[in-house]
Parts: C-alpha cells; sequence; structure tokens
C-alpha cells in the first residue's frame, strides 16, 4: 500500500482582531463562570455524577493569567496553519491557537463539515478570556474553554500505526499542572480522522482531570445521539433531567427549535456505542464517535431568541450563518470534574468524518437507529477500537520534525522535577523571558529582584513552587510571589501577611496594595479596599507619570505592559470606589487614564455607570445612544442590561441585547 497522507504548512489569511497583550493583574479571583448549579439541585443528581460535580472545584485562574487586550477592529492577518491531508479528507490545524481544527472538507464531495468561522474574533469565552469560534476545539482543565483557547501549541510529525505520518499537538496544562497530547491520524483512504488523546497525571497524588471535544457544526441541521433523555443546564443555571427529543412540546434536537442559549448532555446508556452526529435534512452531515473512555455527549445550542442570535453576530461577520455545538467529553456534563491517579494516565480515540444516513426527521428512535446502522457500515465500532490499539503503542514514539513551538511552562515543570514523558518533550530550549526568574530560583534558591521598575512576572503557585518561596531570601518580589501562592492555596491570612511584609521593602508599592484591595474586597471591607485601590493607582501613576494623566495633559510612555496594566488597575478602582459611593474618587481616576483606553468599549460602559452614579442620567444614556461594543462582554454577563434599566430607557436595544436567559429569570 501506498500511504499519502501528507502534513504540509499553509498560511492563512483571515479577517482578525489581535490578541493584545495579557492582563499583568494576577488573577486572584476566577472570572465568572456560568456553570455551575445551585446546591438545591444536587440532591436529584446520580451519586457518581453529584461526586463528581463537587470535586475540586476551580477556585482560581492561578497561576494563568486574564486575556482581556484584544478588541474588535478586524485587519487581514495571515495564521500560520498545518494542514494533514489524505486522498479523502483534509484537516487544517491552528497550532498556535490552542490546536484548534479550523476546517475538516471530504474532499470527494467538497463538502466542508465544520462551521468554519470566516474571520477570527476573540471574546470572553474561555475561563481566562480570550476565545474564538469554529472548528474543533480541544477543552482541558476544568468547567469551561480551556485558557489555552488562544495559545500556542507544541507540534511536529510523528510515526503513524500504518507507517505514514501523524501530527502531535502537546503542552503542559497549568490550571491542573498535566501534560496531554492530540495526535490527528488520516489513515490513507480513510474518509475519518482519528484523534488518539492522552492526559498524564506524573505527580505523586490525585489530580482533577477535564476533558471535552467541542464542534462547531451548521446550526440548520437535527442532532442525534443514542439517548431517551439528557441533562438540560441553561443560563438559568439550574441542572435537571429531561425526555429526548421533546420536552414543553418542543423537538430540542433541532438547534434553533430553542428559545434561549442551553446545553443538552445525553444520558448514553452503559454498554451502548458512544457517538454524536448533526445531520442536515437529507441525512449527510458530521458524525463523532469514540472509544468509551469519552463518555459524554452533548448539544449546545445559542437558540433562535434575540440574545443568541446577537451573541451569533458578535463572533463572527454579518451575512454568516449560525451554529451550534456537539460535544463529547470524559464524564455525564461539563460540571463535573475526574479524578486521576497518582503516575497514571487517560486517553482514548476519537473519529470524526462525513456521514450520509437517511433522512433523520421522523420518530427519535428510528432516526438513532438509522444513523446508528449507517454509522457501523461505514466505520464500525470494532475498528475505532482496533484504531485505538493500534495508535496507543505510538503515543510514546517521540517526535520527529518540529513544526510549531508552545510555551516553556512545560520545560520549566520537567526540569524542576526531572519527569521522563517519552512522546511529549519540553526541552529547555523552549524557556523564555517568563520562566527565567523561576529558573534562578530552582538552581539558586533565590528569587532574582528587578534591576528597573516594572509590572511583576508571572506567578507559579503549585506546592512545589510556594515551598522554595517559602525558603527563599525575603525579598520584595519573593514576598508578592508568595502571597500569591499562599492566597491560591487558600491561606488568605498568610497571604496578606506577606503582602504586608513586602510593603516594608518594595520600591513599586502599587502591585502589593491591589492584592491587598483584593484581600479587602473578599472580606467584606469594601471602603477599605477602595483606599487601597485609589493608593495604588496614584502609586502607578507616580512611578510611570508619563503613562497616566496628570490634570494638565500628558504622553502615554511606550509599553503594552504598562498599559495594560494601568487600565487594568484603573478599571478595579472605579468599580471599587463607585460600590462605596465614591464617584468624585473614581473621576479621579477616570481623569488619568489615556483617551485611547476610555475609548475601549468596556471603558465606555464604565463611564456611563460613573455618570450614573454622579447623577447625570442623560449623559449616561448618551454614551448608549452614540454607540460602544464591550469586546470582553462575558458570557452569560447581563451588566449592559442593567446598567440600561437604571438609565430607565425603553426595551434592550439590539446591539447591547445579549441575555441568554428568560428576563424573568
Amino acid at each position: 500500500m501506498v500511504v499519502v497522507t501528507t502534513i504540509r504548512r499553509e498560511v492563512l489569511t483571515l479577517p482578525a482582531a489581535p490578541l493584545g497583550p495579557d492582563n499583568p493583574l494576577p488573577a486572584l479571583r476566577p472570572l465568572d463562570e456560568v456553570h455551575h448549579i445551585e446546591d438545591r439541585d444536587r440532591n436529584e443528581l446520580p451519586h457518581d455524577m453529584a461526586r463528581q460535580v463537587g470535586y475540586a472545584p476551580l477556585h482560581s485562574l492561578l497561576p494563568v493569567r486574564v486575556r482581556d487586550g484584544y478588541g474588535r477592529a478586524r485587519e487581514p492577518r495571515r495564521i500560520d496553519a498545518l494542514v494533514l491531508e489524505n486522498d479523502r479528507l483534509r484537516a487544517t490545524v491552528l497550532p498556535g491557537l490552542g490546536g484548534r481544527v479550523a476546517s475538516l472538507v471530504h474532499k470527494p464531495t467538497g463538502r466542508e463539515l465544520l462551521y468554519r468561522n470566516p474571520v477570527l474574533q476573540p471574546a470572553n469565552f474561555a475561563l481566562n478570556g480570550a476565545w474564538y469560534s469554529g472548528g474543533i476545539e480541544w477543552n482541558i482543565g476544568a468547567t469551561g474553554h480551556t485558557t489555552l483557547s488562544c495559545a500556542p501549541l507544541h507540534a511536529a510529525r510523528v510515526p503513524a500505526p500504518d507507517g505514514g505520518q501523524m501530527l502531535r499537538l502537546w503542552e503542559w496544562e497549568r490550571l491542573r499542572d498535566l501534560p496531554f497530547q492530540v495526535d490527528l491520524w488520516l489513515p490513507d483512504g480513510s474518509d475519518f480522522l482519528h484523534v488518539g488523546v492522552r492526559i498524564r497525571n506524573p505527580h505523586e497524588r490525585p489530580a482533577p482531570t477535564y476533558w471535552w471535544s467541542n464542534i462547531a457544526v451548521p446550526e440548520e441541521r437535527r442532532v442525534l445521539a443514542p439517548a431517551e433523555e439528557a441533562w438540560y443546564f441553561g443560563y438559568e443555571r439550574r441542572l435537571r433531567r429531561v425526555p429526548v427529543p421533546a420536552y414543553d412540546g418542543v423537538d430540542r434536537t433541532y438547534p434553533l427549535n430553542s428559545t434561549y442559549a442551553a446545553d443538552y448532555f445525553y444520558e448514553v446508556p452503559d454498554g451502548r456505542r458512544r457517538w454524536i452526529a448533526a445531520l442536515d435534512e437529507s441525512g449527510g452531515g458530521l458524525v463523532q464517535t469514540s472509544t468509551d473512555v469519552l463518555r459524554g455527549r452533548k448539544l449546545f445550542v445559542w437558540g433562535a431568541g434575540p440574545g443568541g442570535r446577537r451573541w451569533q453576530q458578535w463572533l463572527t461577520e454579518p451575512g454568516t450563518g449560525g451554529y451550534c455545538e456537539i460535544q463529547a467529553g470524559l464524564a455525564r456534563t461539563q460540571l463535573e470534574h475526574v479524578r486521576l491517579e497518582a503516575e497514571s494516565e487517560v486517553a482514548w480515540l476519537e473519529s470524526y468524518g462525513p456521514l450520509d444516513a437517511p433522512p433523520p426527521a421522523g420518530e427519535w428512535d428510528t432516526a438513532v437507529r438509522r444513523t446508528e446502522e449507517r454509522l457501523e457500515a461505514v466505520l464500525p465500532r470494532a475498528d475505532v477500537e482496533a484504531a485505538y490499539v493500534a495508535w496507543k503503542p505510538y503515543a510514546d514514539a517521540e517526535p520527529g520534525e518540529i513544526l510549531s513551538a508552545g510555551s516553556g511552562w512545560g520545560a520549566l515543570e520537567v526540569l524542576r522535577s526531572g519527569w521522563k514523558l517519552p512522546g511529549t518533550p519540553f526541552p529547555e530550549s523552549t524557556l523564555d523571558e517568563a520562566q527565567e526568574p523561576w529558573r534562578e530560583l530552582l538552581h539558586s534558591g533565590s528569587f532574582p529582584e528587578p534591576r528597573r521598575f516594572r509590572p511583576p512576572g508571572e506567578s507559579l503557585v503549585a506546592p512545589h513552587w510556594r515551598d522554595l518561596l517559602e525558603t527563599a531570601p525575603a525579598g520584595p518580589l519573593t514576598e508578592y510571589h508568595l502571597g500569591v501562592a499562599q492566597w491560591h492555596a487558600g491561606d488568605r491570612a498568610q497571604a496578606v501577611r506577606s503582602w504586608e511584609r513586602a510593603l516594608e521593602l518594595a520600591p513599586s508599592v502599587w502591585p502589593l496594595l491591589r492584592c491587598l484591595a483584593v484581600a479587602d474586597q473578599e472580606a467584606g471591607h469594601h471602603e477599605r479596599a477602595a483606599d487601597r485601590y485609589a493608593e495604588a493607582f496614584d502609586d502607578l501613576c507616580h512611578e510611570r507619570l508619563p503613562h497616566c494623566l496628570n490634570g494638565v495633559g500628558g504622553t502615554p510612555i511606550a509599553g503594552e505592559t504598562w498599559t495594560a496594566a494601568t487600565a487594568a488597575l484603573g478599571r478595579e478602582a472605579i468599580e471599587a470606589l463607585l460600590r462605596v459611593g465614591r464617584p468624585a474618587d473614581a473621576r479621579s481616576v477616570w481623569g488619568r487614564l489615556h483617551p485611547a483606553t476610555r475609548e475601549r468599549g468596556r471603558f465606555r460602559l464604565l463611564e456611563a455607570e460613573l455618570l450614573l452614579a454622579e447623577g447625570r442620567r442623560a449623559e449616561a444614556r448618551a454614551v448608549f445612544d452614540e454607540g460602544f461594543e464591550v469586546a470582553d462582554l462575558r458570557e452569560g454577563d447581563e451588566r449592559l442590561g442593567r446598567v440600561w434599566d437604571r438609565i430607565g430607557g425603553e426595551e434592550l436595544p439590539h446591539a447591547y441585547d445579549f441575555r441568554m436567559r428568560p428576563s424573568s429569570s
């Protein structure tokens, strides 16, 4: 047999909004994650589900930073891609953007099997902010879209089981401190893309893990899965069991039949083949199946209501069709985390490809049976199991040609621990400026103090790094990072003491004052928090006076890190001051932000709130009438509507309507 599978580099040119700088303030609080349930619902859950829903929920994004520096001004941008291709399928992968499969084309028919977004527009859906829609994304870490959504992964060629080539993607997932890999394999002559996934726990302790493969497909489909019940989760944050396909008199397996955004986690019976398909009215579309370890199947819909339509427009460009997502995960629902034992791994194989089945309309059981029969005919369940068995020995194969580089965090962990991770090398050559002070701490036992003023670098919070910080000489930056690690560990009193000690030594106090202000807020001391925020912003402006504006003018200095720090701290300070009824102090902070910052949509919304606090309702209304876009509007965030209601306007204008649940909820 002649193997014709190829892997090649390609450059895509897409209208894209730049990601911008990360937020340099440590993420001491998680972003508001909408995917959690009321405690009252847990008593109604199966025992294993209830246990996993309560297992190791995410309390902090640390050590990951928030990515909120993007806007909505799109320009043509060159994006590196890797194309995996045989004589039947062509898969386009974006290694620099989470390793997403942006396109999967069935060559004999020319059909695009996925929803392929024609633009790259970051939006605030990932656990740490920036995310974009379309294609197949790999979600690891904790409930929500991965922090790696817009981050580079390592990529390389590796040998495939049939003698050809696989494309391997791998990285170090920092929320749970776990390495993972994704191997994409197109056997010669196959209509199916095989994807081998492995998550390893090299630690001497169990670790929570999480995985969902999210597949965007056009929404004018019927979604089929082998289930008669589903767990319904809406943005009312209630989880309940519902029948499939219909409840409340509506067939919910057609995405456009729902009014509001919702998740349907299908209850696939034990022993039943794991699969999900999205088929058009003629029976054509995409099917995903896997080995049984990947247990869960889900449908996500935006809904046909105004909020869902607005989100769809927000994520792409006018005239683009909408999409829904079919998904597959390690647990029944995305609200659960799975225990991965010490020094163990979990692995499985997924398959993606075209399916031409009988038209899916009509009686549910019949449609499911016919679709499953067609799947069995084109890709028998036994063949998927055999592909997994064939792939597994190759999971340890060492990469050949390196095609793309990820971060240096995995290299730092391997350097610290000496772990051997066959198949996923993390060489020291990938270490960069972000890891350098931590490597020095590892080698010398001392954390380097900066020679010039600059925002602190990234903190590490795992127990082994916290131990090293605790035994290092007590410099101000050491105490700062130690406080962040202690905060993450739940020792908030000790974190406050570390930050307070650092205040006595630090030439730059605004990072410490900001941390102490967050601690005050979390403890309910909002007036003291406002004082500290005001003092922190004063100190930052004094330290980098050209960057902030004084009362008579000024010029911003170069350096996007300082720009990001000033914007982030200014926003938090204004919100804290408004919370305790101090609009004059908030106005003082506002006046020292650079005009370019004040023009960003998030700050236009903040301006409207400031004007309302000053009793200037007509001017607040004028901000809305002039129009603005909050680029980092959070999934489920209802702040736009709440501010509009305070202004006393009529029905919320469509441009600001992102509601994902009934207004009475």
